[in-house]
């Protein structure tokens, strides 16, 4: 049976799957929607750095105050942590203390890729314990909990011992860590006495997946792990394909979706856009191409890990975008990777201007500027 229905499933063009994507992403459209509703559907922010969240939410809701996402921070509704894909992301207390578990796997690979030769021969989990307890007397950065441990285990590389609390315990970032502009080290605090609250150990992943889908299907299994970083994702999707509707992309993929999940027509029209840096839409499957061209990828996504600011027109990346700042002007350079339509340039200028009234109201000069093509 499974067999025959994958095997009928429709094909969804290029511009289906874009335009689908962008509907889940509320990216069609600005949403009425408090921020905590818009972290949730989202299924959490990737929060490398301190900004690009509230640029997440800004392009996605309507009336979107920088103080709305601070609150939520400092009100331990929203925690700061690392966690999909072993990134620092913003995500809702009640979906972290489920979903944070779920990705230990995650997080435990990091630990040895980046950090396994120089913790040879040593006891991991008795690191872990030790920094128990010294993050019981008080949060500590990752440079003092480091130091810290390396007066026991002497010699040893002091970010690689912080590492193995970061990967093997539930740490979140105290404000103003996180929070707009804020970009000194953060205080780690244990998220269990953070939240009040424990890990919930019976989370499943099966869970996730239809919160997954209802924000970046439809996808593939494959898509699913790339947003996760975990693997061995199919078993969940054949437990549910039969509450799941299917369809394939142009390369044949099996695409999953929610039935009743939104899937706008390939001519909605999409307004011009700023995409922050980082913004999950451009991380969170494994391919990319429904909405930035293969060509395109490598000036978005460098080799040492940047995720440029991306400008959509017509629902796919075209170029690129950064705020400069001086102490009475701010710019907003755009390079774009074509020349654009007098249309979409005008339409990008009138929301660049939009976008550096939020950035950058502490000062009064803004300027759009158009650099040559990318």
């Amino acid at each position: 049976m499974a067999r025959n229905r994958q095997d009928t499933a429709r094909t969804l063009t290029a511009r289906e799957l874009n335009r689908a994507t962008l509907a889940r992403q509320w990216l069609i459209g600005r949403a009425n929607a408090t921020p905590l509703a818009a972290i949730e559907h989202l299924a959490g922010l990737q929060a490398q750095a301190p900004n690009p969240p509230y640029y997440q939410l800004w392009t996605r809701l309507a009336d979107f105050r920088r103080d709305d996402l601070t609150a939520l921070i400092e009100e331990r509704r929203v925690v700061r942590a690392a966690c999909q894909r072993s990134t620092l992301h913003l995500v809702g207390a009640r979906d972290f203390l489920g979903l944070r578990g779920l990705v230990d796997a995650v997080l435990e690979r990091g630990l040895q890729g980046g950090h396994g030769r120089f913790l040879t021969g040593l006891d991991l989990d008795e690191i872990a314990k030790a920094g128990d307890a010294l993050l019981r007397r008080g949060a500590l950065s990752n440079a003092e909990l480091g130091a810290k441990l390396a007066e026991r285990w002497t010699g040893r590389d002091e970010t690689s011992l912080a590492a193995v609390l970061r990967c093997r315990r539930a740490l979140v970032h105290v404000p103003p860590a996180g929070t707009w502009n804020h970009n000194k080290s953060a205080l780690l605090a244990p998220a269990e006495r953070w939240l009040d609250a424990p890990l919930d150990g019976r989370a499943t992943i099966d869970a996730w997946v239809p919160r997954y889908l209802a924000a970046f299907g439809p996808a593939s299994v494959k898509d699913m792990q790339t947003w996760s970083g975990l693997t061995g994702l199919a078993a969940a999707f054949e437990r549910q394909r039969d509450a799941l509707v299917t369809f394939r992309d142009e390369n044949g993929v099996e695409l999953f979706d929610l039935p009743d999940a939104p899937r706008p027509d390939a001519g909605t029209p999409v307004p011009t856009q700023f995409l922050a840096e980082f913004d999950n839409l451009l991380l969170s499957h494994a391919d990319r191409t429904r909405v930035v061209a293969t060509e395109h990828q490598k000036k978005v996504m460098t080799i040492n890990g940047l995720v440029r600011g991306a400008i959509l027109v017509d629902g796919f990346v075209q170029g690129i975008w950064r705020i400069e700042r001086g102490k009475r002007a701010a710019t907003l350079s755009v390079e774009p990777f074509a020349t654009l339509a007098k249309k979409d340039r005008d339409a990008l200028a009138d929301e660049g201007r939009r976008l550096l009234a939020f950035a950058a109201d502490e000062v009064d000069a803004h300027t759009v500027a158009f650099a040559k093509t990318a």
